[in-house]
């Protein structure tokens, strides 16, 4: 009865069977993680709704996503399926991220939607094992992020309609 139990718990645990699985998906993860922390400090550091953590649990995730289907074996035909479902979460998730304050007819956090969006495909990208696909593309989101408005002018405030007096 113990040998039953200890070939299935075995058997349970079967997906990391070696030393280099082990260090490939600890390598896509901690990749994953650590770009979408990079991205979600830039984010945290100004003051927006999702910061460090939330960056980070994004490209973990969408890492996990992928990298837990390649380890099932799935045909890259069921794994596009999966990115698709991928792209259309994190677009809710995103969408939290946005609101509209119709009074001042302001939309804010479409910056921090989008940063989401690309985070999740860093991390699916590092899922993938194109981990300096995903080291270059976390750079180009940090520097759109950081320098973009240093170059183009600020928006001025936004033009308010005079009230219209009592009668």
């Amino acid at each position: 009865m113990l040998e039953e139990i200890w070939a299935t718990l075995v058997s349970e645990f079967s997906d990391l069977p070696d030393a280099s699985t082990i260090v490939r998906v600890t390598v896509r993860v901690a990749i994953a993680a650590v770009l979408g922390g990079i991205l979600g400090y830039e984010r945290e550091r100004k003051g927006r709704s999702a910061g460090v953590r939330t960056h980070m649990l994004v490209a973990v995730g969408a890492a996990l996503f992928v990298i837990g289907p390649q380890q099932a074996g799935m045909a890259i035909g069921d794994l596009s399926r999966v990115l698709q479902g991928v792209v259309q979460g994190i677009g809710f998730l995103g969408a939290g991220a946005i609101l509209v304050r119709s009074a001042q007819r302001q939309v804010e956090g479409l910056t921090t939607a989008a940063n989401i969006w690309a985070t999740a495909a860093i991390g699916v990208i590092a899922g993938l094992g194109l981990e300096a696909t995903a080291i270059l593309s976390t750079f180009v989101v940090y520097l759109i992020l950081a320098a973009v408005p240093f170059i183009l002018p600020k928006a001025s405030e936004p033009v308010r309609e005079p009230e219209k007096p009592l009668k």
